[in-house]
């Protein structure tokens, strides 16, 4: 989307805003009522026995004299970034379900509050303007092309919300695509153009590439699948002059049948976004590119699907991985851990400073906190820390959770070096964070990203689609931290 953007230091009055049709008021707690329609909104909270305060728990909106819709919101720093972005979404909403092609936002208090304000509305609205996947039949309306801010007028913050809101959107909007649109091969070919597009080094680790490598557990999923389209797609964003380096890491897989230890319908529907631990990798991947960050970035997407066939892995096989390691099948809908291990082998070979991984990985962690939240374990402690601080500034939060080694002795198999995984659940989550953490190599220090926040009904945060987004925003500011550190 490539919107019209306007910012006017001068504030908004009834005069300068009565030909607009949309418009955004983000108030701040000394807003004095004398701004634009205040006498307006102060009639609409009488009629039900309202405050102006009570703005900072409800938006209100309104229809005014001339045919506009207006919506009125106070932020006030006794909010938290997630609680400001889901105060301003439910705000912007009513105006964009109306599917303007214009929105002005005007914001008050003085001018820190202004600046963090303007950018954090223009961000609500912009990630909820994106135009996502659709295959019906009636034809969509013109999308929002132009923004008014009135209240702060400065340019640089804007080309940074910019960045991340084309990550979230890429991440978004291939994560929704249906999956007989988005298989691996198509998948590839669309990463291929990106790749292509931005600059970024391209490499691909197809099934017979695998194999010849001896990525046993990568090719246990991918070999099941017909065409064997599966492969680790490695891309390299390499600015000059830089001294960190970290690794991306993403879980894509196109659609999860469970294989042998098949789904029920319930738990198989949605499997298409299965894929978008990837899919958020390479939106951070994207962001960091727009936003031009001085840092080298590995980002490596283990793109395969899980399905039935003569060729596919069951239950009490033994493979072996790249780093040499055996591995007892236990439970063949606990793929993602499979094509992630010798995925992260790869990656810790270039031995980055940090790596991150993302997947959609155990119903555990979905157990443990809901779809609110996103889970991380570390083998770093001190990482723990920078992780939950990334996810607060980003407005996507983030808890970390232990990696105790002796989790470790519930892998114990009798056949292999290491299970797979358990039959008994528990806690699953960390048992599949200490399975991933046997094949890191070279003592790198790492983060893996549990996304149980990645679908939520209704929306999430700042964003209103089903479909979140949830990571990249948390992981662009991870970066940001390790940039500075």
């Amino acid at each position: 989307m490539s919107l019209k953007l306007e910012k006017f230091a001068d504030f908004c009055s009834e005069k300068s805003l009565s030909s607009e049709r949309h418009i955004l008021f983000v108030l701040d707690a000394t807003t004095k009522k004398d701004f634009a329609f205040a006498d307006l909104l102060q009639s609409k909270l009488n009629r039900s026995g309202g405050e102006i305060k009570d703005l900072e728990k409800t938006p209100v909106s309104l229809d005014l004299a001339n045919g506009s819709h207006a919506s009125f919101v106070i932020l006030t720093n006794r909010l938290n970034v997630f609680q400001q972005h889901d105060l301003l979404r439910k705000a912007v909403k009513p105006l964009l379900d109306e599917q303007p092609s214009s929105l002005v936002i005007c914001v008050f208090g003085d001018e820190a509050t202004r600046e963090a304000h303007a950018c954090a509305a223009y961000y609500v609205a912009t990630i909820n303007a994106i135009e996502l996947p659709s295959y019906k039949k009636e034809p969509k309306k013109p999308a929002l092309n132009s923004i008014r801010i009135y209240g702060y007028a400065a340019n640089h913050q804007y080309e940074n919300v910019n960045a991340r809101v084309a990550g979230n959107a890429l991440c978004r909007q291939l994560t929704m695509t249906p999956p007989n649109a988005l298989t691996p091969s198509t998948y590839r070919e669309k990463v291929a153009k990106l790749a292509s597009q931005y600059g970024w080094q391209h490499i691909e680790y197809d099934i017979p590439t695998l194999k010849q490598m001896g990525a046993g557990a990568f090719v246990a999923v991918g070999q099941g699948s017909e065409p064997q389209d599966a492969a680790i797609v490695h891309l390299t964003y390499a600015p000059k002059s830089v001294n960190k380096h970290i690794a991306l890491i993403g879980k894509g897989i196109c659609f999860d049948t469970g294989g042998h230890n098949l789904k029920p319908a319930k738990y198989m529907q949605g499997m298409h976004e299965d894929m978008s631990g990837s899919a958020v990798a390479l939106g951070i991947l994207l962001a960091a590119t727009q936003m031009q960050l001085p840092i080298k970035i590995d980002c490596w997407l283990a793109i395969a699907q899980n399905h039935i066939g003569p060729l596919a892995y069951k239950q009490n096989d033994v493979v072996t991985a790249l780093n040499g390691m055996s591995i007892e099948i236990v439970h063949t809908d606990a793929e993602g851990r499979m094509v992630l291990a010798d995925t992260l082998t790869l990656a810790s070979r270039q031995t980055p400073d940090v790596m991150i991984d993302f997947a959609t990985l155990t119903g555990s962690m979905m157990t443990a906190l809901g779809d609110r939240m996103s889970g991380i374990m570390t083998n770093r402690p001190e990482l723990a820390c920078k992780a939950v601080g990334a996810g607060a500034k980003a407005g996507e939060r983030i808890v970390a959770f232990p990696y105790d080694e002796d989790y470790e002795s519930d892998l114990d198999s009798d056949m292999a070096d290491i299970k797979q995984c358990t039959l008994e659940g528990g806690a699953d989550h960390i048992h599949a964070a200490r399975f991933l953490g046997r094949f890191i190599e070279n003592d790198v220090a790492w983060i893996h990203a549990d996304l149980s926040s990645a679908n939520r009904k209704g929306g999430l945060g700042a964003v209103s689609s089903d479909t979140t987004g949830f990571g990249v925003g948390f992981g662009l500011e991870m970066i940001q931290a390790l940039i500075v550190a």
